[in-house]
């Protein structure tokens, strides 16, 4: 059996779905499941200046918190963030900052890592974000397995790098059937790649 992590940071929710799809994805393909958001590290000013953000910090504050442990334990670690101007979140780069110790040791080597995230606008730098967080994962030793175009539904959500979902300017568009098809691919392939590496 096959164990993935699904490690990620969402502010309003929009990340959370998209993790809690590829959790089904992945639990479906077999595989036994940690799903594990980020822990929240904004001010509770900025956190209560908006309502979405505030309603999702009190809505996921009992679910399980990523520790460095979840990624040690992967077989596959799916990594997700909101992009901010291009790159990944504070809160989720707080979090790889932390796992400097379990670099130097070689533990987040040879694991199968793929990565997903969202923007409010089209073109808002998804595509960097994913590169960001693939970025992480070379200097770790980690295999990098990206959807790219290996099944023709990837030409309907059209990122070869990951999984991306554009939530509008009020952000609270819902994730459409490509991005849902595309998160299922992204898990299943990740997976697939995981059992040939294990042989």
């Amino acid at each position: 059996m096959v164990n993935v992590a699904i490690v990620y940071y969402s502010a309003s929710g929009t990340v959370q779905a998209m993790a809690e799809r590829l959790e089904q994805a992945a639990t479906a393909a077999g595989a036994q499941v940690r799903r594990r958001h980020v822990k929240e590290i904004a001010p509770t000013e900025a956190i209560d200046a908006n309502p979405a953000w505030r309603a999702h910090v009190d809505a996921t504050a009992d679910e399980p918190v990523a520790t460095p442990d979840d990624l040690v334990w992967a077989d596959v670690v799916l990594l997700g963030s909101p992009t901010r101007f291009g790159n990944v979140t504070s809160q989720f780069q707080q979090f790889v900052d932390t796992l400097g110790p379990l670099w130097a040791e070689g533990k987040l080597a040879d694991k199968v890592y793929s990565a997903f995230t969202a923007t409010q606008t089209a073109h808002g730098g998804q595509e960097e974000t994913l590169l960001s967080i693939h970025t992480a994962v070379m200097h770790w030793g980690g295999i990098v397995v990206a959807p790219g175009y290996t099944d023709p539904l990837k030409f309907a959500d059209g990122n070869p790098y990951g999984v991306s979902h554009v939530t509008g300017p009020d952000n609270d568009a819902p994730l459409g059937d490509a991005q849902l098809d595309a998160l299922d691919h992204l898990a299943q392939r990740a997976i697939s790649v995981a059992e040939k590496l294990a042989g």
